[in-house]
């Protein structure tokens, strides 16, 4: 690497970076004039910050089309918003239908769920490339189904699944419907309604170029969760129980403030710039990365083919060497930032058929520049060549 300083970011499906100045500016002026506790007090610092929470919300109300901002709860992750949707919602003996391509922060609290109170899960498996069928969901419901859950683009794969369709599936059966939305919030078409979402867990920090320590859970209004957190809400604190108004109702304890500013402002450039010219501009990255990739003899691509939808993940695999090696040598000799490993999905892994190698993933991002993706297949040229 020629300069030591110089670095090809190529992560956004774990965060993006850089942060626009937009973001930046946000949170420093939040923690410079108005760094008191939101919904706690009445003084006007208070006050200014609990307009920017509000004023959070509603740009994400608009922007995934959500009737109510209040239906949204913030969170410190789309982690805490899934174990929110999924241990509030289900009861003993509710049957769970999931997908093969789900993150461990769904697979994880479902399996929790079945050693401690019974619930019943079946996952449901793609094919290699990561596309599902609306059929085989619904041969995965009984009538004991009480939930199914999606991810709406695998983290591994970058495979778009059918929401809008499995949400007429759900809707039509009276099935609650969960979406993580992990690596399409700001980068796919959200409309929950319209799409046939009942919650939808998301980021703030990926697509939606906020700070890390962010994120939300909106919850469909005739759905009521037991809270994951009790305590503290600056309402109602003379009750001995947890209030019911949201969004307090799951919103212990004092908010990320000055997360939750930049976050607006991150949300508010995507408005800006469109999640349409976003996903087209992540999209013609991955097919500039996937035809360099594919070009280098023994280099395989995971997830859809050449030409076909997807996020801005492509994961891959250099002949027979250990990705984890490959991840080192791109970063320590080319400054290239991937990630390496099984990518918290082991299932996915499991039908793109990499159970025993995990993988490398390069992931772009709105600010990802063509420089970054040739620096990438050049050096992986120049490793085939040397390193294997």
């Amino acid at each position: 690497m020629d300069n030591e300083s110089e670095i090809h970011y190529l992560d956004h499906a774990a965060t993006s970076w850089p942060k626009p100045r937009q973001v930046i500016d946000a949170v420093q002026e939040a923690l410079l004039e108005y760094a008191a506790n939101p919904g706690r007090g009445s003084h006007r610092m208070a006050v200014r910050a609990s307009r920017a929470v509000f004023g959070a919300r509603k740009v994400l109300a608009q922007l995934f089309r959500i009737k109510n901002p209040n239906d949204i709860a913030f969170t410190p992750s789309t982690t805490e918003a899934l174990n929110l949707a999924i241990k509030g919602f289900l009861k003993p003996g509710d049957h769970v239908v999931a997908t093969a391509v789900e993150h461990n922060s769904v697979r994880r609290p479902l399996e929790y769920l079945k050693r401690t109170i019974g619930i019943q899960v079946t996952y449901v498996d793609t094919d290699q490339t990561g596309a599902l069928q609306i059929g085989q969901i619904e041969s995965a419901l009984t009538a004991s189904t009480k939930l199914v859950i999606v991810n709406h683009s695998s983290n591994l794969l970058g495979s778009i699944l059918p929401v809008k369709e499995i949400g007429q599936l759900t809707r039509s059966k009276g099935i609650v419907l969960l979406v993580d939305a992990a690596q399409s919030a700001g980068i796919l078409p959200i409309d929950v309604e319209a799409m046939g979402v009942d919650m939808l867990a998301f980021p703030g920090h990926k697509g939606l170029l906020g700070p890390q320590g962010t994120g939300g859970l909106y919850i469909h209004p005739d759905i009521d969760l037991v809270p994951l957190l009790h305590g503290g809400t600056g309402s109602q604190s003379e009750a001995i129980d947890q209030p019911d108004v949201r969004p307090d109702r799951y919103e212990s304890g004092t908010l990320n403030l000055s997360g939750i500013a930049g976050l607006r402002a991150g949300v508010e450039v995507v408005a800006n710039e469109t999640v349409e010219k976003i996903h087209n501009k992540e999209w013609s990255l991955t097919q500039r990365m996937m035809e360099g990739l594919l070009a280098i003899e023994g280099v395989k691509v995971l997830g859809p083919a050449l030409g076909e939808p997807r996020t801005g993940i492509v994961s891959f695999l250099v002949g027979s060497a250990d990705p984890s090696e490959t991840a080192f040598i791109l970063d320590q000799h080319y400054g290239i930032a991937v990630r390496s490993g099984f990518h918290c999905t082991p299932l996915a892994h499991g039908c793109a058929g990499t159970t025993e190698t995990g993988a490398v993933r390069a992931s772009v991002g709105f600010y990802s520049q063509d420089s970054d993706v040739d620096a990438l297949i050049a050096a992986v040229k120049e490793m085939k060549q040397h390193y294997s």
